[in-house]
């Protein structure tokens, strides 16, 4: 099997399963009881913490643990549109091709009165921090953009965007899902007033992630309950699914560069050949982009016809967002960066990580251009392109 969907989730690593089973075997206890094993285990989350902080850059009491990027999102955005709102703020920005999770929150706080303004993000799938800048307004409460797109892969200048809110005194929320363990962040450097991560695409867990919100921003608990994490996410901490988090974070840390220089390798060669593919296109900027990311359109095909093919020759791929894949309609992002309908239905993710190898890459690349001749052949509307009775696209 050829594994290419690490945008998706990744394999767990031998660091995540071994802290995580110490945990599970030797400090099970929970954490808020006073005796001796409750403590133990209290000790455990802590050095999690403060670990992921370092990561990161942050101090150990601005990490909240949740269950993963979603609920992260979901509570960043929700704690500073309210705080804005106490302030008469009801304007939040974004962009047009964020996460779902980010896109039906702020859906929800329109329907609830705030005003929502959805940046465009161009054909490379990126926005300026002027573009950031002149949108800022008086009663703007938040700026949330992500620091990499999951499916296209651009990465967005997460720092100089930084630099305009923090100078015009503007919360500024990142989800960088796609990016920890894979680039380098510094929320302090950046600017960065509240961050999510989640651990399952780096190697850790799923289901934890983490919540990062800069020491000042106030938090809105969206569980209510105990008082665990600070009394801002009721609920008995996971402590393994932490400790499992902490271990994989700082392994992708140590090896980020090496990790990012292989991969990239892998992932140009890949851009390079598919390229080769008649009326195909590649999605995202092509050199600012995360290491692994490599997502391209096919005219003349269906995307989910081609990811059932690739399976059939044991290759895993997606043709966009896993939390999307259940859906009929085409991307949303790759229509936010001017693809029209016809085309975004014909598109393939293939994510890649330090495991892969040259012989997959060498799989994918005799596979893909077979797969995509045999669908052609087989479609009408594709004869009718050759044929000259309608226009290709791409």
């Amino acid at each position: 099997m050829i594994y290419a969907d690490n945008a998706a989730t990744t394999q767990m690593g031998e660091a995540a399963i071994n802290a995580m089973t110490a945990c599970m075997r030797d400090t099970w206890g929970n954490p808020s009881s006073l005796y001796g094993l409750g403590q133990r285990a209290k000790e455990a989350l802590e050095d999690a913490r403060e670990r992921i902080a370092t990561c990161i850059g942050a101090s150990p009491k601005e990490i909240t643990f949740t269950s993963g990027g979603s609920e992260a999102d979901n509570q960043a955005i929700r704690s500073a549109a309210l705080l804005g709102a106490r302030r008469g703020k009801r304007h939040i920005i974004s962009t047009a091709f964020e996460h779902h999770a980010i896109l039906h929150t702020l859906k929800r706080l329109e329907d609830e009165g705030f005003e929502v303004e959805l940046l465009p993000v161009g054909p490379l799938g990126t926005v300026t921090a002027h573009q950031v800048a002149e949108a800022i307004r008086e009663d703007t409460a938040l700026v949330t953009i992500m620091y990499a797109n999951n499916e296209i892969g651009s990465i967005l200048p997460v720092s100089e965007i930084g630099a305009v809110c923090r100078e015009r005194r503007v919360i500024f929320h990142t989800d960088a899902v796609q990016a920890a363990g894979h680039l380098p962040i510094d929320v302090r450097a950046q600017n960065i007033d509240l961050l999510s991560l989640s651990a399952h695409k780096f190697h850790g867990p799923k289901g934890i992630g983490v919540l990062y919100a800069r020491q000042g921003v106030p938090l809105t608990s969206l569980i209510e309950g105990g008082a665990q994490e600070r009394g801002k996410r009721a609920g008995t901490e996971n402590v393994s699914a932490v400790a499992g988090m902490a271990a994989a974070l700082e392994e992708s840390c140590a090896h980020m560069a090496e990790n990012a220089a292989k991969v990239s390798v892998l992932r140009d060669r890949l851009i390079a050949g598919l390229s080769q593919i008649p009326h195909s296109a590649l999605n995202g900027d092509p050199v600012n982009r995360l290491p692994g990311n490599v997502n391209f359109c096919f005219e003349g095909i269906e995307g989910e016809s081609l990811l059932l093919l690739l399976d059939d020759r044991g290759i895993c791929a997606s043709s966009g967002s896993a939390c999307t894949s259940g859906s009929l309609d085409p991307s949303h992002v790759l229509l936010a960066i001017g693809r029209p309908h016809e085309v975004a239905h014909g598109s393939l993710r293939l994510s890649l990580c330090e495991e892969n190898t040259e012989a997959d890459v060498d799989a994918i690349l005799k596979a893909v251009p077979e797969i995509v001749a045999y669908l052609r052949n087989m479609s009408p509307l594709w004869k009718d392109k050759v044929s000259g009775k309608k226009e290709f696209v791409l």
